[in-house]
């Protein structure tokens, strides 16, 4: 019997586990996603409404009534494409106590391939997407003295913007995250844990933003996808990136994921298959809600 295609049971479980697993985890389940239509497995529709602003009254006339609003549907063609597949023989899950399972097999494969991918393309997307759009990150050196001077112009950039502030995420590298610790002006609640000589340094949260720490090599400006992720020629590191959920959009359609049983066809071996397109937006009207500093 021909197996089934699961794509989108299968989609649903990664969804679940996408804000646990993924560093920009919030950003793949940006409240955007909700908000979308598919037009085919490549094309989504975004709706844009605009309305005119208010105009004095008079008690003794009426207006012409008109239609003050404004509804359109912009269309976006998902470019990245990508699949993944393996052979599997029985035997190998037999004399390895199931460790070589097809559900350990693709569980490592999302963990430890595909989910640092799809980081990586995100934040190199929304830059790329950022300076296409006429947008510039800030190439400030950032020093112990200076990093909460740094953090506090992005932040008045977004407010300028009307960007809420409830909502922001600061995702920064590992050794600009160490400056922050260790700025000066920084007033730090010390958290004492249950164990009696244990203190939590960590900081979580800035002027209501939320931190979160991501490695290096999954903070650059550039990647080579030809086979998983890999920084680009000419790649810079992203120091700081400050961003609203609201500022992106990032659809995912698995539209192939299927497991064939073994036949002569595979000479006897399980065959695992799995394609999707996705795609990372910056949504144009929304991105004050990004700010960058990379390196010069």
């Amino acid at each position: 019997m021909e197996q089934l295609n699961y794509a989108e049971n299968y989609q649903q479980a990664l969804e679940q586990g996408w804000p646990y697993t993924l560093y920009f985890g919030a950003l793949f389940s940006t409240p955007n996603n909700g908000r979308y239509r598919w037009i085919n497995a490549r094309t989504i529709e975004i709706p844009t409404l605009e309305t005119t602003g208010r105009v004095d009254a008079n008690r003794d006339t009426i207006a012409t009534a008109k239609r003050n609003y404004n509804n359109k549907w912009t269309a976006l063609t998902l470019s990245n494409e990508r699949k993944w597949s393996t052979l599997v023989h029985p035997k190998d899950i037999d004399q390895t106590n199931l460790v070589a399972s097809i559900g350990n097999i693709t569980r490592t494969f999302n963990q430890e391939n595909k989910f640092p991918e799809m980081d990586c393309y995100c934040v190199s997307k929304i830059y790329s997407d950022y300076i296409e759009n006429g947008k510039s990150a800030l190439t400030d050196e950032i020093t112990v003295d200076n990093i909460l001077t740094v953090f506090d112009k992005m932040m008045e950039e977004m407010a300028e913007s009307r960007v809420p502030v409830e909502g922001r995420i600061l995702y920064i590298t590992p050794v600009y995250n160490t400056l922050l610790k260790q700025a000066k002006e920084l007033a730090r609640q010390i958290v004492i844990s249950n164990s009696a000589s244990a203190l939590n340094r960590t900081i979580s949260n800035l002027d209501q933003v939320t931190i979160t720490e991501v490695p290096s090599n999954m903070m650059k400006t550039v990647y080579d996808f030809t086979e998983g992720a890999k920084p680009g020629s000419g790649a810079k590191q992203i120091k700081m990136f400050l961003v609203h959920p609201l500022a992106v959009i990032t659809p995912i359609n698995y539209e192939f994921v299927k497991l064939d049983a073994p036949s002569a066809g595979s000479e006897g071996k399980y065959v695992y298959f799995e394609e999707s397109h996705e795609d990372v937006f910056v949504l144009k009207k929304k991105i004050d809600g990004i700010q960058f500093v990379v390196e010069e």
